[in-house]
């Protein structure tokens, strides 16, 4: 094993976590050597060493291992500081000595990714709130609300969102200082900082910017030195009336182990959720990703009702939805076929089942008849009266639009009733849905219910 090997082995690492992981944690450790089945690595401090040892140690040895199979296990250790001191934790390999990094190295922005713009991103009724604020905040005028606080679960446009914000201030206010980074970052800096004695530097740094952005702020809950300055910097940047833009996959009152004064900062802003995505949008995006696909694959058709199947079916996570599409796009290139139903199903069957396996007929019979305070048994049996009628229907629209089941099929677990009795009740709400608020509303809830 060689550092060139080992230079090529962490660009398989970045591919594996991402460009965030990879410069925070991967970027950071310097092979050393590998003597005796074990594989030693600088790092510049005992706690990056003890991090990449929880979290990536067994990534980095199945990469290590597919180069050189006598690996075994990894050391992590501080080489001697300048004056000769050591801090290590491998007693047997003798510490050398590395530069340290300049402490001005702490104002460097996270990466932003080129794709995520205000251009790109779709809007629809989920997101259309958390967008307005967002583009608000960008025009970079006097502060409205601060700070902007987005929450909502995986793949639904938080980080888009912020990429697209730094983006859009950099072009239009570039006299200002905008700060971009992950909790984990501030964090990692933070330390770095105690570490090498260089607070004083560490608070000059973050008090001098004019926006300050920190993605996925749950990551600090717990870790008590870190949320204190967080709090402090947040303090001190809300005196000079500058914005703070946050991100978490929750609200700041429902982040576990943050600090009560720390969660009532974050809520004393504009706190914005990104709803789970409705049909509407999630079809809008593929639309929109199927345009930037075709550039990629000219001449690659897609057949009509492939991206409405795919809108309804992989309804939780955008990522995967875009996934899906993209490999749909590379395999029907390769295999030199246009993109139809049966193609789609081919390729995409372990996402298919994966989505499928979530949501069953029963449960949503139960989860509709609660939330309409029926008994099941009268909501599946023969009464027609309105109170059961219509949240039947809503059940057998769901059950159409979140299951794979066939319309017969989902006449039969509704007291044996007729495929065109079930084709009728999806048709009904599928109607009422544009034309009754309360419809609407109904469909979302359960949806997100479902789909929790």
């Amino acid at each position: 094993m060689t550092k060139e090997k080992w230079g090529q082995l962490r660009q398989r690492l970045l591919k594996t976590v991402g460009q965030n992981n990879y410069t925070n944690w991967i970027e950071p450790i310097e092979f050393r050597a590998a003597d005796d089945g074990i594989a030693t690595f600088d790092v510049p401090t005992n706690f990056l060493g003890n991090y990449v040892n929880q979290n990536f140690a067994d990534l980095i040895l199945h990469e290590l291992k597919s180069e050189d199979p006598t690996v075994r296990r990894l050391e992590f250790s501080v080489p001697a500081q300048a004056d000769g001191t050591a801090e290590t934790t491998n007693k047997a390999t003798a510490p050398r000595a590395v530069p340290k990094p300049a402490s001005g190295s702490a104002l460097a922005t996270a990466p932003l990714d080129k794709r995520f713009t205000f251009d790109t991103f779709v809007v629809g009724k989920p997101n259309e709130l958390a967008h307005a604020a967002a583009r608000r905040v960008a025009e970079g005028g006097p502060v409205t609300f601060n700070p902007l606080f987005l929450y909502g679960g995986v793949g639904l446009g938080k980080t888009h969102l912020m990429h697209a914000i730094a983006h859009e201030l950099r072009q239009r206010r570039p006299d200002l200082n905008v700060l971009y980074l992950s909790a984990e970052q501030f964090m990692y800096r933070f330390v770095q900082a105690l570490r090498d004695r260089k607070m004083m530097d560490f608070k000059e740094i973050f008090r001098s910017v004019d926006v300050l952005m920190v993605d996925d702020v749950q990551f600090i809950a717990g870790k008590d030195s870190t949320q204190e300055e967080f709090f402090h910097t947040f303090n001190a940047l809300v005196d000079q009336n500058k914005q703070i833009i946050i991100s978490a996959d929750r609200a700041p009152g429902e982040i576990k182990d943050l600090e009560d004064r720390v969660k009532s900062r974050l809520q004393c802003g504009l706190v914005v959720d990104l709803h789970p995505t409705d049909y509407e949008l999630r079809l809008g995006i593929l639309q929109c990703k199927v345009e930037q696909q075709k550039a990629n694959y000219p001449g690659l058709e897609i057949e009509a009702g492939v991206l409405e199947f795919l809108a309804h079916r992989i309804s939780t996570n955008v990522r995967v939805l875009e996934g899906a599409l993209t490999r749909l796009f590379a395999f029907a290139s390769l295999v030199g076929r246009e993109i139809n139903m049966e193609l789609t199903q081919d390729c995409l069957s372990d996402v298919l089942r994966a989505s499928e396996r979530k949501i069953t007929v029963e449960e949503i019979q139960r989860k509709v008849s609660d939330h309409y305070n029926i008994r099941l048994s009268d909501m599946i049996g023969p009464k027609r009266l309105r109170s059961y009628a219509r949240p039947r229907q809503v059940a057998m629209y769901l059950c159409k639009k979140m299951t794979s089941r066939s319309l017969p099929e989902i006449g039969r677990r509704f007291g044996g009733r007729d495929h065109t009795t079930v084709m009728h009740g999806v048709k009904r709400i599928e109607e009422l849905k544009s034309q009754d608020g309360q419809i609407a509303e109904d469909l979302e809830l359960l949806r997100r219910a479902l789909e929790e």
